[in-house]
């Protein structure tokens, strides 16, 4: 009897086990909430901001028991392909009040400058990015708005941990890291030539000139250049690289046994050397001259990826021909004259440029393969035909649209690219103007440029350069009297059209081309 009713004590307290684990689950799980609960309580108000996820351009409303209530203002996106802008000046000032649509500041995108506008009104409580400040990312806090202007003086001492912007890249020249952190610093100091190749490793360093106690720049140098140093037994550091970042190649190494530099030095020279911050040597193995590096501005930074995509993605070929312009610019004179301006109201004169945008608007028209896109699985036709115009600024190169440029008369599009050129050259360009667009047309003919050949502007697939206008010697098939020359003098300008061949193919850019030239030559079926 007693063995049965240990058997069932033993039974019974099997069946209760899962039961107390339950329990001490439930009780570990109220333990962990109570310390949640009690760190949150604990949290002060940034930690607490730091967990709210911040979109591009939104305000976040704060509240605090030591501050006022307020709004962190947050870096706009205020173009498509903006990741981060530069402050270019400050409209308001700290204390200011603000009225809804106001400018705040003036931002840097990478295509222009664009004005900041609030959205609500209040006070300007603090400034948290100065102007001049660049590459400040979407989302972060720029500025402090609050709705009493009694409450902006309390935020005199205020700070975001996320309003500093970040701290630039340590140049080559000022690294001065012990030997066992300059890899990683190299590393960040100098980022791999094209994302490709990976930084070497830290057993191909060379041998320390200098003493073990002493820091050691770290040399980059090719394989085949290392191998050559070692057989003349000469010291890479005493080498200047003039690779990509500055690695050295077997040119310089070769170089510099040819030109009976010792490769000896004495310790206290090796340490003097590695104490002093390195110089990077000029990228042409020649010597070079003074020079000056200039910033590069946001947009000229997408100016060079989009070229060297373009360039690089796209299979370009280019078609070239020959168009006379005598009758062009003789109703172009006619009009001007007796129009007294484009608009027939003094306004701009009608350019060569208006002309050869309604020509290819309506060629585009003729042609509607050529106003097309490559979209990865489709080829994208537009029914619009919205022509990009190159403009060239001090900032660099972009291109406002003319919106329908098919259905517009000459003087519409002169007034239209006048004012977009002016709002182009002073930075004043919305991002409805100058985004979008089906083909583009960049004029260097007043420059004297007879001809070249431009790159296709992403996603459109033409582009098309024009060239100056010149006099030549034709061959005229009109005349039949043989006493006479068949040969007459004629304005003529060269145009060259770029395309791309996964969209176009040869003989549409040849069809395209031919109707150009065919409203260019007789420009009174431009106006029917």
């Amino acid at each position: 009897m007693f063995g049965r009713v240990t058997r069932n004590v033993t039974k019974t307290a099997r069946l209760m086990a899962p039961l107390g684990r339950s329990l001490n689950a439930v009780a570990r799980i109220h333990t962990l909430k109570f310390i949640s609960v009690s760190s949150k309580r604990a949290c002060n108000q940034q930690q607490i901001v730091n967990l709210v996820p911040r979109s591009s351009g939104q305000s976040l409303r704060l509240f605090s028991s030591n501050l006022p209530k307020h709004t962190e203002l947050a870096m706009p996106a205020l173009s498509p392909t903006m990741a981060k802008g530069n402050i270019s000046k400050w409209r308001k000032r700290e204390g200011d009040k603000i009225n809804p649509g106001e400018v705040l500041c003036e931002v840097e995108t990478d295509k222009a400058t664009v004005d900041f506008e609030a959205q609500d009104e209040g006070y300007l409580a603090k400034i948290l990015v100065p102007e001049g400040t660049q590459d400040v990312p979407v989302g972060q806090p720029v500025a402090i708005i609050v709705d009493e202007a009694a409450d902006a003086d309390k935020f005199k001492s205020y700070s975001a941990s996320s309003s500093a912007p970040a701290a630039p890249k340590a140049e080559p020249q000022q690294s001065a890291q012990p030997a066992q952190a300059q890899p990683a610093a190299t590393q960040a100091a100098h980022p791999p030539a094209y994302g490709n190749s990976a930084a070497p490793s830290a057993s191909s360093a060379p041998a320390a000139a200098a003493p073990s106690s002493a820091p050691v720049d770290r040399v980059f140098a090719s394989p085949l250049a290392r191998k050559i140093a070692e057989e003349n037994k000469v010291s890479l550091s005493q080498i200047a690289g003039t690779g990509p970042n500055n690695r050295i190649i077997r040119a310089d190494v070769e170089q510099f046994i040819e030109s009976g530099a010792t490769a000896k030095a004495t310790q206290p020279q090796a340490v003097a050397a590695v104490a002093q911050p390195t110089v990077p040597a000029p990228v042409s193995a020649a010597g070079a001259g003074e020079y000056t590096d200039m910033p590069l501005s946001n947009m000229r930074k997408v100016i060079a990826r989009r070229l060297l995509e373009s360039k690089t993605t796209i299979p370009h070929y280019y078609l070239s021909i020959d168009c006379e312009i005598d009758a062009l610019l003789s109703v172009r004179a006619q009009l001007n004259t007796e129009g007294a301006g484009a608009d027939g109201k003094g306004g701009p004169k009608l350019t060569i440029n208006d002309f050869i945008i309604k020509a290819a608007a309506l060629a585009l028209r003729k042609v509607p393969e050529a106003n097309s896109s490559w979209m990865d699985t489709v080829i994208r036709r537009y029914h619009n035909v919205d022509v990009s115009v190159a403009v060239s600024t001090d900032a660099g190169l972009i291109t406002p649209i003319v919106r329908n440029a098919d259905m517009l008369g000459l003087a519409t599009i002169a007034s239209s690219v006048k004012q977009l050129a002016e709002k182009a050259k002073t930075n004043k360009l919305q991002p409805n103007e100058y985004q979008g667009g089906t083909f583009t047309i960049s004029n260097l003919g007043m420059y004297g440029t007879k001809s070249f050949a431009a790159i296709i502007n992403p996603p459109q697939s033409c582009i098309l350069a024009i060239g100056a206008g010149t006099k030549q010697l034709m061959f005229d098939p009109s005349v039949k009297d043989p006493t006479k020359q068949p040969y007459r003098v004629a304005t003529v300008m060269n145009v060259t059209l770029s395309c791309d061949h996964r969209v176009v193919d040869g003989a549409v850019g040849a069809q395209w081309l031919q109707a150009f030239k065919g409203f260019i030559e007789k420009p009174v079926t431009m106006m029917l």
